[in-house]
């Protein structure tokens, strides 16, 4: 049976033709949960989803095999504190680092693009999901996710937020007269529970997959009422709450008003650790790694200014590690976040990002529960585990291969050597031949 419609004949009842079945082969694969390495691993990925894992599992007659040699496979990275539509300059002394400037500075659709382009490199580096929480202008982060999702653009998932809710005065420093406006261009200011609860139901509207409330600003801390109505309404719809905590006061608050996960949580009191495990609120560091404090300081006029900025840094990174110890000992989950803002100079946002997972190993975490927080732990806050987060049956095929052993050395999860998102290849694999054995579209 056909239809004809102006002369053109439209048959009826065809079907599209079958996606390819692929099969990626690799030496090693760590499926995002086992502390042991599947050897002589096997993908079976059809479509976007994955078919089938095993070791040395039989390859179905037809389809084409990516045989990758020497690598190991592991699921798509995920960084559950990112910032797409922000990157601020450094090295041009301190008006370049002001958020104030930046959001005054760039409309929301030049910030977009720009997310846009940071979003493919973090995607390039083994990174296909993110959680952007925030700093993106006035629904920047939907417009991006959206795109992406379309295939307008090239990038990882996107779970956004919308603008974060915030005390009076958002992150910004105190400003004067008719540039207050610029606070609601990045924030959405609540005052009183019913304007929380409101608060929540235009980000749902606007298009929020998660909630970000900014429980402390340095001048205001939501009040406890106002954050149990705002993780009340998120959760009435599903919505996980992720909580900008940097002082005890607000950590407190956070904790018992049952947040999703505390970020930041610079110093983290003891007292609350038992009730984050009890509740299953995760931890979302966002310090970086030591090497990292050599760059502090590096325009300062004199030595002895850049010696004192770097000791800074290590002492906040030594702190940071400390802090993350005592909450992995008290049984407090962990999930993988960067908080990567700022232009980091000889890097891509994507290697930047990436690099920060080496700080949880030097606060000595075991490498494979740094691969859980930035994998399978990620999935679970961001509440998509049903999709990402392990290499199994059944969930999106979101694979990378890095050279290396990553349960022996985390630095190897550096050297990406092929990704794909959704069962299609963003970067290509090469063999020891270096002829492309997984050409990118």
């Amino acid at each position: 049976m056909a239809l004809v419609l102006g002369g053109l004949v439209f048959p009826l009842g065809s079907h599209a033709a079958e996606p390819e079945l692929v099969a990626v082969r690799a030496a090693r694969l760590f499926d995002g949960r086992s502390a042991k390495l599947l050897t002589d691993a096997v993908v079976l990925v059809q479509g976007q989803r994955i078919q089938a894992v095993g070791s040395s599992l039989p390859v179905p007659k037809g389809a084409r095999v990516l045989d990758l040699g020497d690598v190991t496979l592991l699921p798509g990275l995920i960084d559950a504190h990112s910032h797409l539509l922000t990157n601020l300059m450094t090295g041009q002394g301190n008006e370049a680092l002001s958020l104030e400037l930046h959001v005054a500075r760039r409309s929301t659709a030049e910030r977009a693009l720009l997310g846009a382009k940071l979003g493919r490199e973090v995607l390039e580096a083994g990174v296909t999901t993110v959680r952007d929480l925030g700093n993106s202008g006035v629904n920047g982060d939907v417009a991006l996710r959206d795109a992406i999702q379309r295939g307008w653009v090239v990038g990882p998932r996107v779970s956004a937020c919308t603008r974060a809710l915030a005390p009076v005065g958002g992150q910004f420093q105190r400003l004067q007269g008719p540039v207050q406006g610029l606070i609601e261009q990045e924030y959405v200011t609540v005052t009183g529970v019913e304007e929380a609860r409101r608060a929540v139901r235009q980000a749902v509207y606007d298009g929020a997959d998660c909630i970000k409330v900014i429980v402390d600003n340095g001048h205001n801390v939501f009040a406890m009422d106002e954050l149990k109505a705002i993780v009340e309404e998120a959760h009435r719809g599903n919505h996980p709450v992720a909580a900008h905590t940097t002082r005890d006061e607000s950590i407190r608050v956070a904790v018992e008003a049952g947040v999703d996960s505390i970020e930041h949580a610079y110093s983290l009191p003891d007292d609350v650790l038992a009730p984050m495990a009890r509740k299953r609120i995760f931890l979302v560091p966002t310090d970086g790694p030591l090497d990292e404090c050599e760059a502090f300081g590096a325009d300062a006029r004199d030595a002895e200014t850049r010696l004192a900025m770097k000791a800074r840094c290590q002492k906040f990174v030594t702190k940071g590690h400390e802090r993350l110890r005592r909450a992995v000992a008290a049984g407090v989950r962990v999930a993988a976040g960067s908080d990567v803002y700022v232009e980091v100079s000889g890097r891509t946002r994507g290697e930047a990002t990436v690099r920060y997972l080496s700080a949880y190993g030097e606060a000595g975490l075991p490498p494979v529960d740094v691969l859980r927080a930035a994998t399978a732990n990620a999935a679970e806050l961001l509440r998509m585990q049903d999709r990402v987060g392990t290499l199994e049956a059944g969930k999106l095929a979101d694979v990378v291969a890095v050279s290396g052993n990553p349960l022996k050395d985390l630095t190897v999860l550096r050297q990406v050597r092929f990704v794909m998102k959704g069962g299609q290849v963003v970067v290509a694999a090469r063999d020891a031949e270096g002829r492309a054995v997984a050409p990118a579209p």
